[in-house]
């Protein structure tokens, strides 16, 4: 999790009067008959760090609250986390991850030493949820464990220490302490990140000083045969290209993958995003003209890396990705709670197409976060537990996961306002495990419905069956009084014909469909 970032250079014009004329279709072509690479389920990961509210009654309750829980964690949470096929978590941070001693989160709870937590709010951390509670919140929710590690304040001895106390499977004192602390067997981990951000909050930084320090750290990371997880190296961001550059050219062992995190936000300026509700069409066409820069940066890097490594063995992970907006008056800054609107899902939406596009390096993404921070899936208010329209489109693309990707090509008008213009149509197709193939559709307008014509060479299909997410609002969404105000619905106007799919996507909405 980021506390600083340059500020995002596009030029955005003062909201000014939409263009009169209706939207021209837009047509496009899928090629079944090319299948790409798989779309690694990893990518719909989620990030769960010490920040506000997003982990204490986020997740965890503890086992004496009166909100309904399985030791300690609370049951409609990780209800809605397992139907939402979550397939990794990403803990403990973050900012926090580098200042994080996991000692401090293990044994009896009750001799937990209480720490600061220094970078969001400045608040006390109990240490109440550690490595045991992490392990078997993700084995609750069936993802796999993402550990990030500290290295900012931390030392090599330390980290391998870490790793051994939760992979070893052999009796040492680390394995016995372990067991006295209720795990004799031990777990799989299937990502182990060396520190994070180490360009700013994990240590400041430069790219060449890091990559000595990874092989270092990483030279001490053992595991058991078979069980090593993958090892992580913290990347860069936004346009900033050189961790990727020179983590790949210089390190030529131990690392799977580079992470990478880029932030969402209306404006040019950091210090004042804008609001997450209350926007206008000005913000919501440079929200989106925002994220859709993540198809350059991911490109960019990925040019360098397949120098370096052209049989593509190490990842491109997006480890923190998602909307940052202003914070909502009357709550802690540090927080970083906000609302979650139709907006976000289009967001998501837009995001996950990319990442399709870029399977063959984008193996991992981890959106910020989970709960009640940021882009969350969840907002909770003591009993109460909110589903957000960023956490229908991920449960609209589950189909997606382990899928095969099929390349598409697409033209559609331009959606424009003032200055800014982006493609009106965003589409991402892939071939399911069970022979569908499943279309994801984004019509970034939100005032033109477009009508879609679809062609689909190499495979004969016969039926449609479709979802979408829209709403009559730009900044709709859901509160604990109205749960379901943004959900999805079936959408029935689709048609089959010729060999073509024939649709009009409804302004600012999300379809999924599945041919057959």
């Amino acid at each position: 999790m980021r506390v600083r970032a340059a500020a995002i250079l596009l030029l955005l014009a003062a909201p000014a009067a939409r263009a009169a004329d209706v939207p021209q279709a837009a047509v496009a072509t899928i090629h079944a008959d090319r299948p790409g690479p798989v779309i690694d389920r990893h990518i719909y990961g989620q990030f769960a760090e010490h920040l506000g509210r997003g982990i204490s009654e986020g997740v965890w309750v503890g086992e004496r609250s009166k909100i309904p829980n399985t030791r300690g964690f609370r049951n409609d949470v990780v209800a809605a986390l397992r139907d939402l096929h979550v397939p990794v978590v990403r803990w403990p941070g973050g900012c926090f991850a580098d200042e994080y001693h996991w000692r401090d989160g293990i044994g009896p709870r009750a001799k937990r030493p209480v720490t600061l937590n220094t970078n969001w709010g400045g608040v006390p951390e109990t240490n109440a949820f550690g490595t045991h509670e992490f392990l078997d919140f993700a084995q609750m929710i069936g993802a796999d464990a993402y550990i990030n590690a500290n290295l900012g304040t931390g030392s090599p001895a330390e980290m391998a220490q870490w790793l051994q106390y939760m992979t070893s499977d052999k009796p040492t004192a680390l394995t016995a302490e372990r067991a006295r602390n209720g795990h004799p067997a031990p777990w799989r981990i299937a990502y182990f990140a060396v520190g994070n951000e180490a360009w700013g909050c994990g240590g400041d930084m430069t790219p060449g000083r890091y990559a000595d320090l990874f092989k270092q750290y990483a030279n001490f990371l053992k595991a058991p045969r078979g069980a090593r997880p993958v090892i992580v190296a913290s990347g860069g961001n936004d346009n900033d290209t050189s961790w990727a550059e020179t983590l790949t050219s210089q390190v030529h062992r131990d690392i799977g993958a580079v992470t990478f995190h880029y932030y969402t936000i209306p404006g040019d300026k950091w210090e004042s995003k804008g609001p997450a509700t209350g926007f206008g069409e000005d913000q919501w066409i440079s929200t989106l003209a925002h994220t859709l820069r993540m198809d350059g940066f991911i490109a960019q890097n990925v040019a360098l890396m397949d120098k370096y490594d052209p049989e593509k063995k190490i990842a491109f992970d997006v480890d923190e990705w998602g909307t940052w907006y202003d914070p909502e008056g009357g709550r802690e800054p540090g927080f970083l709670y906000q609302q979650n609107t139709l907006r976000d899902a289009l967001v998501a939406a837009l995001n996950f197409n990319i990442f399709h596009r870029h399977a063959d390096r984008v193996r991992m993404a981890n959106i910020a976060q989970m709960v009640n921070v940021l882009q969350a899936m969840i907002l909770t208010d003591g009993p109460k537990m909110v589903l957000t329209p960023t956490y229908h489109v991920f449960r609209m693309f589950r189909p997606f996961q382990d899928a095969t990707f099929l390349p598409a090509d697409v033209q559609a008008p331009d959606y424009k306002l003032g200055a800014v213009s982006v493609p009106s149509v965003s589409l991402s197709a892939a071939h399911t495990s069970d022979g569908r193939i499943v279309v994801a559709l984004v019509n970034l307008d939100p005032g033109h419905a477009m009508p879609v014509t679809v062609a689909i060479d190499g495979a004969n299909v016969a039926k449609v069956s479709g979802e979408i997410l829209t709403a009559s609002a730009m900044d709709a969404r859901n509160t604990f009084d109205a749960p379901d105000a943004v959900r999805p619905a079936v959408f029935t106007g689709a048609s089959l014909g010729g060999g073509k799919l024939s649709l009009t996507l409804p302004a600012k909405s999300v379809v999924v469909l599945t041919l057959q």
